[in-house]
């Protein structure tokens, strides 16, 4: 058996580009929570042929939004709440409009660098052919580091894909989807990323045997001083 460690794209990305989390920070989360699994769960409503009420999906991201919250031992006054349900609500407005809407969510990828170190990477949508989509409820022009980090990873676990950007900014109105394509990676762009990915998971990753993980592999190689 292959021991290896392995690490979530989410971890690299935070190990990369740490920051401290305020409230603000842990809002915002909540936030965003709320928008991704609402909106992942109606997408596969609909992809299904059923149709949920728009009222019953604001209803569980509000669900969402109050136990995150909750979680993260955040209080929020009954108008700054309310507020924020109202930026929900636009962005589940113009994601059913949007070319995203009735895809699924692909299952997660290990991308295998040098045998050694395995990264969890699940983009949010894909269309199951030669796209997918990372959904963010905000826009960024430029895109910030840990994002395009972020994306690059997911690039490597779906190669012959092209990536995209699905940004629906919640605090504009009318909220407007911007679906951007990410520049396609070069060699050299890849080997950076698979770098980082790899330093991160031998020091942080936990120990798992590869014959027992149960996603698609994509192996990788880079040489020992990349890894360094």
């Amino acid at each position: 058996m292959t021991v290896i460690r392995t690490v979530a794209t989410h971890s690299v990305v935070s190990a990369t580009y740490p920051r401290p989390v305020t409230e603000r920070d842990e809002i915002g989360m909540a936030v965003g929570k709320a928008v991704d699994e609402t909106l992942s769960r109606w997408s596969n409503e609909v992809r299904q042929s059923r149709r949920p009420t728009f009222t019953s999906m604001q209803r569980m991201a509000a669900e969402i939004l109050d136990r995150e919250l909750a979680d993260a031992d955040v209080a929020l006054a009954a108008d700054e709440r309310s507020r924020q349900l109202t930026d929900v609500s636009a962005v589940l407005q113009a994601f059913r409009k949007s070319e995203v809407m009735g895809l699924s969510r692909p299952k997660s990828r290990l991308i295998l660098i040098n045998e050694e170190v395995g990264v969890y990477a699940q983009p949010d949508y894909w269309n199951g052919r030669d796209r997918f989509y990372e959904m963010k409820s905000y826009y960024a022009d430029p895109v910030p580091p840990d994002v395009v980090l972020q994306v690059q990873l997911f690039q490597c676990a779906f190669p012959g894909f092209r990536g995209y950007l699905a940004s629906f900014d919640r605090h504009t109105r009318p909220v407007v989807p911007h679906i951007d394509p990410v520049p396609l990676l070069d060699p050299t762009t890849e080997s950076q990323a698979l770098r980082r990915a790899y330093r991160v998971g031998r020091s942080e990753g936990t120990e798992k045997v590869l014959e027992y993980i149960d996603s698609p592999v994509v192996r990788y190689s880079i040489s020992p001083s990349d890894g360094e």
